[in-house]
């Protein structure tokens, strides 16, 4: 049995949305971004138990099939963007339509009718996000932040920041608050 959980977008999720499932005893066979796979099927009390519980914890239990496969939409682009660097000089449609194995039109159209922004904004952001975490750590050049989130040059990189941030990269590193947001948030 797989479940999908909304708000899943990075390793320690996974590791409290596991520990959830084993403090109520449910076997679990895989833990991934936004999906659980069980070794048996649960009954409602018990899926009624655990909603409460991942709720609590900024969690949600997905039922209907739009609303997962734009988790899954959103989940892939985390995961792209946060954990797979060599990847994001790939075109975003072939890598999201080679993973879902749906029609890139139709996984865009769905996304912009459930989240109100279309797949490249929400990917932009993720990336801005990315941006803003590499700026603080402080270790990494301009130029090579721009390379390894494959950006053409340090200009686009530039001006995008800018236009979602209302900031350059360099004003935004000497920010006191740096103002980053929770991937969930996105």
């Amino acid at each position: 049995m797989k479940l999908y959980i909304k708000n899943m977008v990075c390793s320690r999720c996974k590791m409290v949305v596991k520990s959830e499932f084993e403090k109520l005893g449910l076997q679990t066979i895989a833990v991934e971004l936004g999906e659980v796979e069980l070794e048996k099927e649960i009954n409602d009390n018990q899926k009624e138990v655990l909603l409460v519980n991942l709720q609590s914890l900024g969690f949600d239990l997905i039922d209907d099939k739009k609303t997962k496969t734009v988790e899954r939409i959103k989940n892939l682009i985390v995961d792209l963007v946060h954990h797979k660097n060599n990847d994001l000089k790939i075109n975003l449609s072939e890598y999201l339509t080679e993973n879902l194995n749906q029609d890139y039109n139709s996984l865009s159209n769905l996304f912009s009718e459930i989240e109100n922004t279309t797949i490249e904004k929400y990917f932009i952001s993720q990336k801005i996000e990315k941006v803003k975490e590499l700026l603080i750590y402080n270790e990494l050049s301009l130029s090579e932040i721009a390379d390894i989130l494959n950006y053409s040059n340090v200009a686009h990189l530039s001006n995008q920041f800018k236009k979602i941030t209302g900031y350059t990269p360099t004003s935004f590193k000497q920010l006191k608050d740096n103002k980053r947001i929770q991937i969930e948030n996105i």
